[in-house]
């Protein structure tokens, strides 16, 4: 497996934890974690990861400080 993505099983990891605690009220947050795992599993992890997968991690990211 490619260590780019590790890094992004690990920083997926991190946001499904957040999703466990009480993100699934938080519709947005919870889509966008879900299409970011959907497109982790179609990426090649001999390769980089693709852009759709960067920018679907970071957008779930960015919606990971409105879960309370």
């Amino acid at each position: 497996m490619n260590d780019t993505f590790r890094d992004v099983k690990v920083r997926l990891r991190k946001l499904d934890e957040l999703l466990d605690r009480g993100g699934i009220t938080n519709v947005e947050f919870a889509q966008a974690v879900s299409r970011t795992r959907r497109a982790l599993k179609r990426g090649d992890r001999s390769r980089e990861p693709g852009a759709e997968l960067r920018t679907l991690l970071e957008r779930a990211e960015g919606l990971a400080p409105t879960v309370r």
